[in-house]
């Protein structure tokens, strides 16, 4: 079990977001094993540009303001 910060617990709520539209699309009576590869491309994809998303705009809304 991995020991996540505070930001990445958030940065993984705002993925969830992400992959649960796509899933939406897909299809969530879709079983995992039927999924095309395109679509297992997809939500990882999703999931990992939603993850660096989150966790660019947390460290953005953290960094101190430069007074000039």
């Amino acid at each position: 079990m991995v020991d996540l910060t505070e930001e990445e617990r958030t940065a993984v709520t705002a993925t969830m977001k992400r992959v649960a539209l796509l899933m939406d699309e897909i299809g969530w009576q879709t079983a995992f094993a039927d999924l095309t590869e395109a679509q297992v491309r997809a939500l990882i994809e999703e999931a990992v540009e939603g993850f660096r998303e989150a966790m660019s705009d947390i460290a953005k809304s953290n960094a101190p303001e430069i007074p000039f």
